[in-house]
This record gives C-alpha cells, structure tokens and sequence, in this order.
C-alpha cells in the first residue's frame, strides 16, 4: 500500500532499490474475533498524491514496468525527496526543489520563555543553629519501658491487632452507581472513580500541539488525512481493536508535533505508529512483514524497526496515553444506550481522527461530543443528568465540540476519503454511517 506525497520524479536511486526486494508474506492466524483476520484479496493502496489528487489503485504490474497513469512509481522512498535537477516531476509541470542535503527528520524548536527572575541564596550563609528552651534541656530523664513488656502486659495494644472499630458503611468499596464497571478500562468498580480522574489529567499531559502542522514544511493537513483513512482500512483489513487505531493517530500527533517530516517518510511514519500500537494493544499483532506488505514493499523491515525505535525515543515511551475511545465506553454506559447508539457514536467519533482540526479538543470531548450528538439523532435527547454526573461535563462544555462534529457529520457522504463511511456500512455496525445526520441543533446546543 504506498504512497507518496509529491509528484513522482524522474529518477532512481540504485543504493535503496537493493533494500527494497519483496517481501516473503507469511500466513495470517485465522481467528473468529479479534485478532489477526483472513486477508483480503487485494490491497487498498494509496496512490500519487498532492494536495488536489484523491487517492487510487495502482496495480503491481503497472509498478513493476515503472510507470502507472502517467507517472514513473518507485520502490524508493528517497527518490521522491530527489527529482532530477533540470526535470520536470510529470504532468504537473513544476519541479520539486533538490532535497537530497535535507533530513528526513529535524527536531522542532519552540522559543523558550525566560525564566522569572528567582531569589539568589549565598552558599557560604550557613542556617543558624537555634538553641534549645531552658524548660526543655531542664526536664528529668524518663525510664522507658521495653516495647516486649508492652505487648506481654496488654496484647491489644500490639500494632499487628487490626482495629475493628470502623463501621461496615464505611469500610464498603466505594462503587459508582447506575454504571456497569465489569469491564473495559474501569473494571475494578472500586477504582473506577479514580482511574477516570486519572485519565481525565493524562489526556492533558499527552495532548499533541493543536497548530503543528503550521510548521511542518513537506507536508499538509491533507495528506495527514489520506494517512489515518488509510489506516482506517488497515485495522478493519486485519481486524484490530479500535483502540489500536486511536492510539496509532496518537501517537502520529505526538510525533509530528516534535518532528517535522519529509513527505516521502510519512507513511512510514504511519505504518510504524500502527505496529507499535499493535504490539501494545493486540494479543495477535501482525507481524513487521505484514507491515512491509502493506506498504507495498516502499519500505523495508529495518526502516520499519527503526522508525519505531525514533518514535519511542521522541515520545518518551509514554505509549499508554488515554484516547477518545477509552472514555466512549463509559459515557455510554451512562446514556444507556443500545448497539445502535453505541455503533454510531463509535462512528461520529472515528469521523474526527482524519480531521486535523479535531486535535483542538481533547479526548473526552470528543467522546462526549460523539455520545451526546448520537443520542439527540436518534431519540432527540441529546445530554441527560446521568451523562453530566459520571462524565464532569456540562452541556455548554462540549457544545462547540458538539456543532463542530455536527458538520463533519453532514458532510461525511461527500468527503474524499471514505474509509470510515465504508467501515460503519457493515450490517456488523448496524450500517449507521447511512443515518441521516439532523439539519438542526436545538437553540440550547
């Protein structure tokens, strides 16, 4: 499945072309729920990109004879950063600038803020030792007893007797009422509370920066886009959790938000972000040859490696961030809501990951926005008191989030990049990516 995010150039790169033999695919575990599933028969591929083409089909033979609707296709990903000086890239008729000087990757560098101006303690002032009160120093001395005796005189006072005194009211788990916790992310109900609050502080913590791909200087919103639609298809191809999913794009934001990146390196970026969440969601993950297969042998094993490897280092190896789908199971429960309204809220919320406007709003927004939004099209009611107790949202909270994910709702049909729509079609989903969205939002929203 490869991609590329600039016209293809006229040249080839003989040194990488060696790397890049086709890889021995290997056969996938058959398994009736999760897991790795039956392949498909063929491959969605991503196909030449700029930010007015939409994306296509290429077939293998076409890349094997080198050239494919007008364009020359490559198994070199450098060769895209690197058109021929004096030649044109196509049928675009502008040639790229030589980027072969240019890294991969470069780090961002925000402007650091001076600090405030901080009180100066002299080392050599030592503290002033202050003397003891007369009255202390002239108290007698006190015979202590042995602790052994204590506890032969009065074994009740032994630290190791439990005290029994609290009342069985107080000592009952702490359970959050009318929500089912057996499962998912809260499923200690003793805990739930707490593992909700945290959660809710470690979103903060890893939130990517809303406005980096204002200075990403070889790639566009667009193509971020196509990227995550891709890997849309790539879950449902292998039947991963959509936890897998959420937490790829994560990771992806996180990364971009540090790094700028080549055009040429960003689905080698995706497909890394995939297998790394794989390996850390999935109890089958597919294998790093099935990610090189996917990416139509554009990459090889190694870059695949060590693309992971740099993405673990520039995020710090927090990969257990919370998403926007860890918190939908619980304000579901809260809403109460059928399959139905469960499906379509797993889907309005799935419409936000290609969406880079989205990365404005933190997860349990989204996943608020997503519930309340599904409940109002389907029964009209859009935030209960149950939704406000257990999610810490009021309605005027997530409205904005609320009107915005309204319009992506709307506009889903005529989007170019379908992944999603076709995803949520499935019978299995109660083909709710056909329901009308609402032309209207109550005044109060």
């Amino acid at each position: 499945m490869s991609f590329a995010f600039s016209e293809n150039p006229l040249t080839y790169d003989v040194e990488n072309s060696q790397n890049a033999g086709p890889q021995t695919r290997k056969t996938k575990r058959e398994d009736a729920g999760r897991g790795n599933g039956p392949q498909a028969c063929k491959r969605a591929a991503l196909g030449t990109l700029s930010t007015n083409v939409t994306r296509k089909q290429p077939s293998r033979a076409a890349k094997q004879s080198g050239f494919a609707d007008g364009f020359y296709n490559y198994q070199d990903e450098n060769a895209f950063a690197r058109p021929a000086a004096g030649k044109s890239t196509g049928s675009c008729g502008f040639a790229l600038p030589p980027t072969a000087s240019q890294p991969s990757f470069s780090i961002h560098i925000d402007p650091v803020e001076p600090a405030p101006p901080r009180a100066r303690f002299l080392k050599e002032q030592k503290p002033t030792e202050l003397p003891l009160d007369p009255i202390v120093t002239s108290l007698p001395e006190v015979e202590r007893q042995p602790l052994r005796t204590v506890f032969t005189l009065d074994e009740s006072a032994s630290p190791m007797v439990l005290d029994t005194s609290l009342s069985e009211e107080n000592t009952a788990p702490a359970t959050i009422e009318d929500i089912d916790n057996s499962d998912g992310v809260f499923g200690v109900p003793e805990y739930a509370e707490d593992i909700y609050e945290y959660l809710r502080e470690a979103e903060l913590r890893n939130r990517p920066k809303p406005g980096y791909m204002r200075k990403q200087p070889d790639i566009t919103s667009g193509m971020r886009s196509i990227l995550v639609d891709w890997l849309i298809e790539v879950g449902e191809e292998y039947r991963l959790h959509n936890e897998t999913l959420y937490l790829a794009v994560s990771y992806i934001d996180r990364f971009l938000s540090q790094m700028s990146v080549l055009r040429s390196k960003l689905q080698l970026v995706g497909a890394a972000s995939m297998f790394l969440a794989a390996k850390f969601e999935e109890i089958y993950p597919p294998e790093v040859n099935e990610f090189v297969y996917i990416t139509d042998d554009t990459y090889t094993v190694k870059q695949v490696l060590r693309m992971e490897h740099l993405i673990l280092k520039v995020l710090s190896f927090d990969v257990a961030v919370p998403t926007a789908n860890a918190f939908l199971s619980r304000y579901l429960k809260a809403a109460k809501a059928d399959s139905r309204m469960e499906h379509l809220a797993r889907y309005l919320a799935e419409l936000t990951l290609p969406d880079c406007e989205y990365i404005k709003y933190i997860p349990s927004t989204i996943a608020a926005a997503a519930v309340c939004l599904a409940n109002y099209t389907l029964s009209g009611t859009a935030w209960t008191p149950m939704l406000a107790k257990h999610s810490g949202y009021n309605l005027e909270d997530i409205a904005p989030c609320v009107r915005d994910l309204l319009k992506t709702f709307t506009n889903a049909p005529s989007q170019s990049q379908q992944a999603a729509q076709e995803k949520y079609k499935s019978q299995r989903y109660n083909s709710v990516s056909m329901i009308v969205a609402p032309t209207t939002l109550p005044s109060w929203l």
